[in-house]
């Protein structure tokens, strides 16, 4: 019963949270329904492309969600199931939802603009170049750690060539899986937006198509080199960051929420249905003390929830491509802070499914969070090595995969948009606006093919640093954003106060975080991998404080005008 008690709390004070707190952000910052949109007045067909709220939550939520939200609260339940659980409900609330609905409202009054473009209107041109270095960092290494997770979530050891296996292991469902949805996306893109077929006939014909896939993936499957998926994702990625959005973006991030929202279904129908049959028990303690495997409690809690209760990397898609499709401000509350809340909920989801297996867990049974996580759902269906287990746990792991891809290819488009702004001058609206070399380096392909290229290296090298620095720099980030909406809202005269606490416990908790990581690789320089852990945690540092002190000086002239 601890379980379901956990996950109705959980529901019941996020809810609230929606509707007290969210509608409270939304009235002092002036959201304005009958304001026209970036989606509507820049429309452009590529980036800039209004979609109706339903789509674009699909999106959305699918971007952010990503792998995040499972892998941080299973890493982090080795300090017990409370504080999990109360950083989930409070960062979701209260940190992440104000950083997610504040970046996306911000990036709306911008012109769809990314939080770069924020910070050069309230705190100048060389804190905007700075944030954009630091945000293009975060992005090689977001690139980096989902190469390598949606690497190994597709390659089976047994493959050394191309071709279409009968008897497929769960690896090789996922992969066939995850093309067949690629394809499909594309189709539902041109028949909603070309063709005019409705959204409602559109979506029930393809949830039937990704429910016909599933079977179909379960008997055949597709095998691969690690070495051949790397070169053909990152393929995917480069493309898929440059075709229009509603070819690919925008459809595929769409049906694969609903993966995820049936995912979310089955584990609450599993925690109540488990309660009651005895398959299976929730086994974490409820605090296990101030230092565990993963560190002390400070920083590291704060670090490794990550995406379950606030998130750098989602200040990037709420600028980045969700600002662009949203056809109305009153949108902004569902999409950017609903989102978050919904992905906080998943976190708890998370947090109790491991606690089915949660011995196990700890033995090392499980080769990452996200098997843990699928082989905790399944098990509160029925015993392991069943028939059910293994169809419920190849589909949990299915969803866990394609939404990996899903944060993969929007974080690419991100990556083109913030390289570009970098080469930039004032005025200068897009590539074709600059001259000479900075031209060159500005073009949308030359980004693109730079970042994938670096980001793609280093996934392949399968560097276990990399998740290290992810969960710290991404933290930071989410520091940094919160500190640039404060710093506009401020300069446009709006009331920023709710964003100071938020702000510097997360600066404070992930400044920490790297420093410790510095401090401990120079005594142990033992390998390449430790020498680029070390450097870029130094770098990250090192950014890091000096925008700060652009955002200590920008708060204190605001401060000053107001006397």
């Amino acid at each position: 019963m601890t379980a379901i008690l956990i996950i109705v709390v959980a529901i019941v004070v996020l809810v609230i949270g929606y509707f007290t707190y969210g509608s409270w952000l939304a009235k002092e910052w002036g959201v304005d329904p009958s304001r026209k949109t970036p989606a509507i007045t820049k429309a452009d067909g590529v980036d800039y492309v209004a979609a109706k709220p339903v789509v674009l939550m699909g999106h959305h939520f699918s971007s952010i969600a990503g792998a995040g939200p499972i892998n941080g609260p299973i890493q982090a339940s080795v300090f017990g199931w409370l504080p999990v659980f109360l950083w989930c409900i409070i960062g979701g609330i209260f940190f992440g939802g104000l950083q997610d609905y504040g970046s996306l409202f911000a990036s709306i009054r911008h012109d769809g603009k990314s939080v770069g473009e924020i910070i050069h209107d309230s705190m100048g041109r060389r804190a905007q170049k700075l944030f954009t270095v630091f945000a293009l960092l975060v992005l090689i290494l977001v690139i980096a750690s989902f190469v390598n997770v949606v690497a190994g979530t597709f390659f089976s050891v047994a493959d050394e060539g191309f071709g279409i296996v009968t008897n497929p292991t769960g690896n090789q469902t996922t992969a066939m899986i995850s093309v067949l949805f690629i394809v499909l996306a594309i189709v539902y893109g041109i028949l909603t937006n070309r063709m005019g077929v409705g959204t409602v006939p559109a979506t029930i014909g393809g949830i039937v198509c990704i429910c016909l896939m599933i079977v179909l993936g379960l008997n055949v499957g597709l095998g691969l080199s690690r070495t051949a998926w790397i070169v053909l994702i990152c393929a995917y990625i480069t493309i898929a960051s440059l075709v229009p959005v509603w070819i690919l973006l925008q459809p595929r991030d769409y049906l694969s929420s609903f993966l995820l929202y049936g995912m979310m279904i089955l584990a609450l129908i599993g925690i109540f249905a488990s309660a009651f049959t005895g398959t299976a028990t929730f086994k974490i303690p409820v605090f296990t003390g101030w230092s565990t495997s993963i560190g002390t409690l400070f920083p590291a809690l704060f670090i490794t929830v990550a995406c379950g209760a606030c998130s750098g990397f989602h200040s990037l898609i709420s600028t980045g491509t969700s600002s662009k499709q949203l056809a109305n401000e009153a949108d902004a509350k569902p999409i950017g802070y609903g989102s978050m809340l919904i992905e906080s909920a998943l976190g708890i989801v998370s947090l109790i499914a491991v606690g089915m297996v949660f011995d196990k867990y700890l033995d090392g049974g499980f080769g990452s969070p996200s098997v843990a996580f699928a082989s905790g759902i399944a098990t509160m269906f029925s015993a392991e090595g069943t028939a059910t287990y293994n169809t419920v746990r190849a589909l949990l792991t299915l969803a866990v995969s394609v939404f990996a891809l899903t944060s993969l290819d929007t974080g690419t488009r991100l990556s083109r948009f913030m390289f570009s702004e970098l080469f930039l001058k004032e005025g200068e609206a897009t590539w074709q606006d600059a001259t000479g070399i900075r031209r060159f380096l500005a073009h949308p392909l030359v980004g693109t093919l730079l970042m994938v290229v670096i980001g793609g290296v280093l996934g392949g090298l399968s560097l276990s640093q990399i998740w290290g620095l992810f969960g710290a720099a991404n933290q930071l980030l989410a520091g940094l954003a919160l500190m640039a909406v404060a710093a506009w809202l401020g300069e446009v005269g709006k009331n920023n106060k709710m964003f100071y606490i938020p702000m510097i416990f997360m600066l404070a908790a992930t400044i920490c975080s790297l420093c410790l990581t510095v401090k401990t690789k120079l005594g142990a320089l033992n390998a390449w991998g430790d020498w680029f852990q070390l450097i870029f945690a130094a770098a990250m540092v090192v950014l890091a404080i000096f925008l700060i002190v652009e955002g200590v000086q920008t708060f204190s002239k605001q401060k000053a005008a107001k006397r």
